[in-house]
């Protein structure tokens, strides 16, 4: 009996020894990065460091209230109000940080989702696995999550670790850490308290921010093990970013690309229109293929882009990453796309490589979509068709058709092709199937009109500026125009012509910008765009006046030397302005004509000349905008 009792002590000790093994090699690697993965003693004696652990102030980085948009903000004070601690999480936190507009402002919370239903009429709890309260407010749905759904998917795993927290820390600091070491990568494990302006960071995660590197709070290997989701999301967070993977993740993502397959199709579809919706779906592509997924997801695509890739040169490039590269153009993390567009974009290239065509006939096609109206985009293609179109295989030649009945007839068989080719994308013969039916008709929907009576199609946009409300929506309509115009794009290898370009979508833009739209009735200050479009025509009105000022003194005789007048001018025209600032300048032109010509009206009635003391003082300010149009982007 004595030696059973002995055994079985035994035993326990080795299990206990094993478990603590497991939970230092599972969280250690969060709070030491440095650590090799390999197992260390069979006791687990070391303490939790809590060196990493580290508060900071949002001001300190350009953060503040003002940044949060208004339905985030009321979620975050109701919470407050009725005595629970609420703070902004994820990968809001990180895109503040980075001064990127975040795709979500997501909410966590002491409280529990019962307590968070009850503060909210309009709120509804879903999922299973981590369950979350969906807020409606304002327009707008807020994510709210509670720390309590974590501690107990997690409980008892880190009894360990807690018991061995240094005397002195803060019972919250426990449960905000203890929600931190759950999340997928070190950079999204980011708490923001507002209302203190204080970001806490528990996994160095502000430190792999400056670097710019992609790191797992835990092993890669296990992290992805655990949720092959994280793959995909890892991919989407590196292309919007620019980050870079350590070999951790490298090693890991090439081991379980495979394990994606698993995934249910509503999920892969989620994360794919994540990552081409949001303007970041040319590096989107380059990043699965890298890592094979590509061909588990899109195998036409990935074979495509496999045969191209030793043929691709200036005079020949890829199509298809032409057209996601002005798709990344028009849209952005605060005006995404709804997702047939990029379907449809995958299905048009796809029936191109299938059956190549006439490049007028694709013209056609696309500048149709584009203005909504037969006629009128057989017109546009006749006038703007032609110079060659450079794309092999996509385009067989150019050859541009007389008959209006026989260019009909080639755009309706174009069009077919492209639906069938979005049935090919909910069969398994495509590969991970995440198409589904009603994705499948929605997009077919879009090119019903070159199928059915193409030649009395006639209903089309007023205006040619996007709007980004229906686009994200997936209005018909929008979606028709918005892909015609990346057709035409791609295929005139620049502006569509007839129109002005609009100022490119940054992945640089700041914070500010899109925030102050949102928030225009809670007083904030003015845009940056703003103030560059004020500077900008303050600097061309200076350019005017010096001109006109210029002409009036030939015919006077009490009036500013010539020497005084080149000097203004040299100093006008050493005005260099910041390429965003020249757009902005394009974008007014036509106001700036309007003012112009008004402005010469009164000058031609009055018959006024300025006299010298007048063009001095106009010189002094002259000189003094061009001054101020020389300051740094930065300081703009």
């Amino acid at each position: 009996m004595a030696i059973l009792l002995q055994a079985k002590d035994r035993l326990l000790s080795r299990l206990k020894s094993l478990t603590k093994i497991q939970l230092k090699q599972r969280f250690n690697h969060t709070l030491e990065p440095q650590m090799c993965r390999e197992m260390c003693s069979d006791s687990f004696n070391q303490e939790v460091d809590v060196s990493n652990w580290k508060t900071v102030d949002s001001r300190n980085f350009g953060i503040t209230r003002a940044m949060i948009p208004q339905p985030s903000w009321v979620v975050l004070k109701i919470l407050k109000s009725q005595g629970f601690q609420a703070y902004l999480v994820g990968g809001c936190v990180r895109d503040l940080l980075l001064r990127r507009v975040p795709k979500d402002f997501d909410v966590i919370t002491t409280a529990n989702l019962k307590q968070i239903r009850r503060q909210f009429h309009r709120s509804e709890i879903i999922g299973r696995r981590f369950p979350i309260c969906r807020v409606h407010i304002k327009g707008s749905v807020i994510e709210v999550s509670s720390f309590e759904t974590v501690a107990k998917h997690g409980e008892g795993k880190e009894t360990i670790l807690l018991s061995q927290m240094p005397y002195g820390c803060d019972e919250i600091d426990l449960v905000r850490w203890r929600n931190s070491i759950h999340r997928d990568f070190t950079i999204n494990s980011l708490f923001f308290d507002p209302f203190l302006n204080k970001i806490y960071d528990y996994a160095n995660g502000i430190s792999d921010l400056r670097c710019l590197k992609l790191r797992t709070l835990i092993p890669a290997y296990l992290s992805f093990t655990e949720d092959c989701a994280r793959i995909l999301r890892g991919l989407r967070i590196a292309a919007r970013l620019g980050l870079s993977f350590c070999k951790d993740i490298d090693t890991a993502m090439h081991s379980l690309s495979s394990s994606i397959e698993r995934l249910d199709k509503s999920r892969i579809m989620m994360e794919l229109n994540y990552m081409l919706s949001y303007g970041a779906a040319e590096s989107s592509i380059c990043l699965l293929r890298r890592y094979n997924l590509l061909k588990i997801l899109l195998p036409f695509h990935a074979a495509y882009l496999d045969q191209q890739a030793g043929k691709i040169t200036a005079e020949n490039p890829m199509m298809l990453m032409r057209l996601f590269f002005n798709l990344d153009k028009l849209v952005s993390c605060d005006r995404p796309s709804d997702y047939t567009l990029w379907v449809g974009l995958l299905s048009f290239h796809q029936a191109l490589v299938s059956d190549p065509q006439d490049a007028f006939v694709v013209w056609v096609f696309a500048s149709v979509l584009y203005h909504g109206k037969w006629k009128e985009g057989v017109k546009f293609a006749r006038d703007r068709a032609k110079e060659p179109v450079k794309f092999v295989p996509e385009i067989s030649g150019f050859s541009e058709i007389e008959s209006d009945e026989q260019l009909a007839v080639k755009v309706t068989e174009l069009a077919l092709s492209v639906q069938d080719c979005v049935n090919d994308l909910t069969k398994a013969s495509s590969g991970c199937v995440f198409v589904s039916k009603k994705i499948e008709r929605n997009v077919q929907q879009i090119f019903d009109v070159l199928v059915n009576s193409i030649e009395s199609y006639n209903s089309g946009k007023r205006s040619h500026i996007i709007d980004y409300d229906m686009l994200g929506k997936g209005n018909l309509v929008e979606t028709r125009f918005v892909l015609g115009k990346i057709i035409l794009k791609t295929i005139s290898g620049g502006l569509v012509a007839g129109e002005e370009e609009m100022p490119e979508v940054l992945h640089e833009d700041s914070v500010e910008n899109y925030l102050a739209k949102k928030n225009r009735k809670r007083g904030l200050q003015p845009s940056s765009a703003e103030l560059k479009l004020k500077t900008a025509k303050k600097c061309k009105w200076t350019e005017k006046f010096s001109s006109i000022n210029h002409e009036l003194s030939m015919n006077k005789e009490d009036v500013v030397p010539k020497e005084e007048v080149e000097e203004i001018h040299k100093a006008v025209k050493n005005c260099q302005l910041p390429d965003e600032e020249l757009k902005v300048r394009t974008t007014e032109k036509h106001k700036w004509i309007e003012n112009s010509c008004h402005f010469d009206q009164e000058l031609s009635i009055n018959e006024e000349v300025v006299p010298k003391e007048g063009s001095q003082q106009l010189g002094e300010e002259t000189q003094k905008a061009a001054k101020t149009c020389q300051s740094s982007e930065e300081e703009i």
